[in-house]
């Protein structure tokens, strides 16, 4: 790998420019500890921007184990969920002494397969009734892609399970007009430096229902009780976001449309400038929805070509210095989870071996681009 060539990273933060602003505000008015005027600011603005009702939380993942705690999951419960995702969604419901049921993807969506959620609550209510079904469902949306919830809400309510939305990649993502966040009883949204705005780590927890946040945030605040001395009456938890993080997402917030627009622009130039090589597939989006393409993702088709995901990921690592990276290893598949039960099919499996994700940072440039593109047609064409 040549020393001179500039490293190009898969999803590297962008700051607007706005941000130092409101640090500068944060800091002069000694507001840096967690909660504060910016979180306050934040929450309302989140609000506005999604439809919901909003709670800031420390990361994507507090957010997602509170929203379990809200469903009532308990040690003991079984809670569906998409097998294809980031671990911290099968992590935040073993928090809760729950064990996580895995469903595989459809190749229609890569997100959660709704036969496969009608199958498996089928089953568990022929075998025991409304005692037998799981606390929740969680479905996770997938690189920027909200899952087929025409289906997947009309499931969920005619077996009156819980559906908590892990939308954690896909802010500004839209499924027949609402946003993403929309279809859960709870949803959930993550702002890790990755992510399409970042708080630098952050979440945020989102409901229909008012009074769910407002829970939210008394459990968040290590559960205090109203009283001059520190007094608690149940189990609560640090996970309030700060008033100086905040002040980072109020003003990434402010440049969202502009930072999905950018994201689907790099989608439809490497769509574009590689939709002729017979060996790469791109993931597809959604009929009825508009995905925010978080990160462009593709597979090879080893019918069309000899080189595999990984000889494509270090030959690109080795000759550019481009970051890319395999599509998520599946629940089911991962050493930690290998004896839970699971309802599979072999999609995920499938996509992880044959897929990768490319450089799809908002601030990337026409010249990074062409780069990767040049990189993959000489590896490819070869």
């Amino acid at each position: 790998m040549s020393e001179t060539k500039q490293k190009i990273w898969l999803s590297p933060p962008h700051l607007s420019g706005e941000e130092t602003v409101l640090l500068r505000d944060a800091i002069d008015s000694n507001w840096i500890a967690p909660l504060g005027p910016h979180v306050d600011a934040f929450e309302r603005e989140f609000s506005e921007e999604i439809g919901l009702s909003a709670t800031a939380v420390s990361s994507g993942t507090a957010a997602l184990h509170l929203s379990l705690l809200l469903a009532n999951v308990q040690p003991g419960d079984e809670v569906l969920t998409s097998s294809w995702t980031f671990a911290a969604t099968a992590n935040a419901i073993t928090y809760c002494g729950a064990t996580p049921v895995f469903l595989d993807s459809d190749r229609a969506t890569w997100n959660l397969d709704p036969q496969l959620l009608e199958e498996e609550l089928e089953s568990l209510a022929s075998r025991g009734g409304r005692a037998k079904l799981p606390r929740a469902v969680v479905v996770v949306d997938l690189y920027g892609q909200c899952a087929d919830y025409d289906a997947i809400c009309q499931i969920c309510d005619r077996f009156e399970v819980t559906l908590i939305e892990d939308a954690a990649e896909s802010l500004g993502a839209t499924f027949r007009g609402r946003n993403a966040g929309y279809f859960g009883h709870l949803s959930i949204f993550s702002f890790n430096g990755n992510k399409i705005i970042t708080t630098s780590g952050g979440g945020m927890l989102c409901a229909h229902d008012a009074r769910l946040c407002e829970r939210a945030k008394f459990l968040a605040t290590q559960a205090r009780d109203p009283a001059p001395h520190y007094q608690h009456s149940h189990i609560g938890y640090n996970y309030r976001m700060s008033n100086l993080l905040a002040a980072v997402g109020r003003a990434q917030l402010r440049v969202l449309e502009a930072r999905v627009a950018k994201r689907r622009a790099n989608y439809a130039y490497y769509h574009e400038a590689l939709r002729d090589l017979e060996a790469i597939e791109f993931m597809p989006e959604i009929e009825g929805g508009v995905s925010t393409r978080w990160l462009t993702c593709l597979t090879l088709n080893p019918a069309k070509t000899t080189c595999d995901r990984e000889t494509l990921r270090i030959r690109l690592l080795e000759d550019e210095n481009v970051e890319t990276r395999p599509l998520w290893k599946p629940m089911h598949l991962q050493p930690v989870f290998s004896q839970m039960r699971r309802r599979v099919t072999g999609v995920s499996g499938e996509l992880f071996d044959r897929g990768l994700c490319l450089p799809s940072g908002s601030s990337l440039t026409q010249a990074d681009q062409e780069r990767v593109v040049r990189r993959i047609r000489q590896i490819l064409l070869k």
